[in-house]
């Protein structure tokens, strides 16, 4: 489907060349902070599928407090294009490095915030007012990380092996759910049900503070990367010359591109969220199994893509980043329907069966992305292009999956109307994928 990437970023030559070792102090603190910016994103998702719903939003029936919390959970989605947009615009005009260091804090007050917010019961309507105000500022730290880190990660790179340090970063994610169910099961066991419902749940929350130290070790011990010092020898001359900001020039010549980046992705984002809170909710509500085993399984299978995503980023630095990516999305289209049908048998061995199968795919997918969203964009446009094709997915994807997944089991009391979506969204994936695949290769 594609040929092997080119070894530059397009728009990049030759820069300084850094040290092993200090490519090793970045990528490891690209890695982190992405670690710790999912973490506190996906604490919100296993509570708001959990308790948030009974605590912040008590009105009404059950499915309706669980939807008014992925609805919350959702506004988070919404917010991650801000803070793309925002960072994208700083970031390629002032440097990756700050950008990252404001969204880690940003991030760590958000998150400590949540863990101290009081309920409805306690202050009224204030409390999911003030719940939907931290999320939105969740939303727009997360959606600024992502570009940051990522070209942390994939602008120090060593020849060659791009498509392997911005899977570094794409750990984040598995380590960030990995160790965001731990310390959920860990509060659980350490608590009854009325305990945990009243403050027990707040403990992961309060790991949000540690997000500031790592902002400030960032800020202090890593420098910006060498191809944006380059780059920004050339903005100086852009800006002298009145040239557009980057989000004008991506909006007046590259939008294209970013809704098929867009539109490869969705399918990804949206079945991840789907496995790691729609079905939590699905499987304890509906199905009636235990709260902690489903947290396991969800634990032992996010192990599974540290492996997974390095291993297909590596794959992809050696034939190709769509190739690897497409065999993901039609992994995925294939296997939407054995999901739902091993999780229909309550069997918490099939749960973990077919959510690990989806795994693998997602895993597939998600290791070469960093580095093939960062191809698609000259390095003066590179933070804002690839930022915004990741959150449109985000959006349209991630956001709503939980939300989409609990109005369909409603409307239809069937989980293979879930799966419908799904491979909904794998058909425009491919469509998507097979577009930049042609437009690559009459560039090459």
């Amino acid at each position: 489907m594609d040929t092997a990437p080119p070894s530059p970023l397009p728009g990049t030559s030759a820069a300084t060349v850094p040290t092993d070792r200090h490519r090793r102090r970045v990528a490891t603190a690209a890695a982190l902070a992405s670690a710790v910016e999912w973490y506190d994103y996906f604490v919100f998702g296993i509570a708001a599928a959990l308790v948030l719903g009974d605590l912040y939003f008590p009105a009404g029936s059950a499915s309706a407090g669980v939807l008014a919390a992925f609805a919350t959970f959702a506004v988070g989605f919404l917010a991650r294009p801000v803070g793309g947009i925002i960072a994208g615009q700083l970031g390629d005009k002032r440097g990756r490095k700050p950008m990252l260091v404001l969204a880690l804090t940003l991030m760590g007050v958000a998150t400590a915030g949540i863990g101290l917010l009081p309920t409805y019961e306690t202050i009224g309507i204030a409390a999911p007012v003030l719940l939907v105000l931290l999320r939105v500022m969740q939303g727009i730290a997360v959606g600024a990380q992502w570009g940051g880190a990522m070209l942390m990660a994939t602008e120090y790179a060593p020849e060659g092996k791009r498509g392997l340090y911005g899977s570094l970063v794409q750990l984040g994610v598995p380590i960030g759910v990995v160790t965001a169910n731990t310390v959920f099961l860990a509060a659980g066991a350490l608590t009854d049900d009325a305990t945990f419902a009243s403050w027990g749940w707040r403990v992961p929350f309060f790991v949000g503070f540690l997000v500031l130290v790592l902002a400030w070790y960032i800020h202090t011990r890593v420098e910006e990367t060498p191809e944006f010092r380059e780059a920004e020898r050339a903005l100086a001359e852009q800006e002298k010359s009145e040239t557009p900001s980057p989000l004008g020039t991506i909006l007046r010549k590259h939008l294209g591109t970013v809704f098929l980046a867009g539109g490869s992705f969705a399918v990804n984002t949206a079945t991840f969220y789907i496995i790691i809170t729609g079905v939590l909710d699905y499987s304890t509500r509906e199905l009636g199994m235990e709260r902690s085993a489903v947290l396991t399984v969800s634990l032992c299978v996010s192990l599974t893509q540290l492996a997974l995503i390095p291993a297909s980023a590596a794959l992809s630095d050696r034939i190709g980043r769509l190739k690897i990516y497409a065999f993901g999305a039609v992994g995925l289209l294939v296997w939407a329907v054995p999901l739902f049908l091993l999780i229909d048998t309550k069997s918490l061995l099939w749960l973990a069966v077919g959510t690990f199968v989806t795994s693998c795919f997602l895993s597939i997918m998600y290791g070469p992305q960093a580095a093939l969203f960062a191809e698609l964009f000259t390095a003066e446009m590179r933070y804002t292009g690839a930022s915004l094709g990741y959150q449109i997915a985000a959006v349209f994807g991630g956001g709503l999956a939980p939300f989409v997944m609990v109005l369909l089991l409603e409307a239809t009391g069937t989980s293979m109307a879930v799966s419908g979506y799904i491979i909904g969204l794998a058909v425009i994936a491919l469509v998507s994928i097979r577009i930049l695949a042609k437009r690559a290769a009459a560039r090459a």
